[in-house]
């Protein structure tokens, strides 16, 4: 697998989030070397607390499947995924997680919490940490502008 080209396929998806004012997190869903499903986040434009990028890619790709078993597919996310994400991670029997940037304040995979590890489960994917510096300067660019 070519994570990296896939990691830049879901920064394509965070520019876009970043174009409209969202914080700017982009996910793929890949089957086959294929991509199934793009999303970025749409929270503020759809007020919706749920409308993380992986959530919608791993909604979309469930449709497509007419299925909400995942298990052979691979999300790849530009930033860590999130207690609420990384329970739908889960859910969806994702077989691989990959993503870039590790978020301290909200991480469900390692920074504060490593749901997707805990034995308790019983689906754990795996998770593939690539240090993935475009979506980090992305994430930095977008706050600085919201600080201002």
């Amino acid at each position: 697998m070519n994570h990296l080209f896939f990691l830049r396929e879901a920064l394509k998806e965070a520019e876009k989030a970043f174009s409209l004012g969202e914080v700017p997190i982009g996910a793929v869903i890949v089957k086959d070397n294929q991509i199934i499903s793009r999303a970025f986040n749409r929270k503020e434009f759809l007020q919706d607390p749920t409308a993380h990028a992986e959530i919608l890619a791993i909604r979309e790709a469930a449709l497509k499947f007419n299925s909400w078993r995942l298990n052979d597919c691979i999300l790849y996310t530009t930033v860590e995924p999130c207690v609420m994400c990384c329970g739908a991670i889960i859910q969806a029997r994702l077989k691989t997680v990959v993503y870039g940037v590790p978020d301290k304040k909200f991480g469900g995979v390692e920074s504060l919490y490593s749901i997707l590890g805990d034995e308790r489960n019983n689906h754990r994917p795996e998770v593939i940490k690539i240090e993935f510096p475009p979506a980090e300067e992305l994430l930095k660019r977008f706050f600085k502008i919201l600080r201002k």
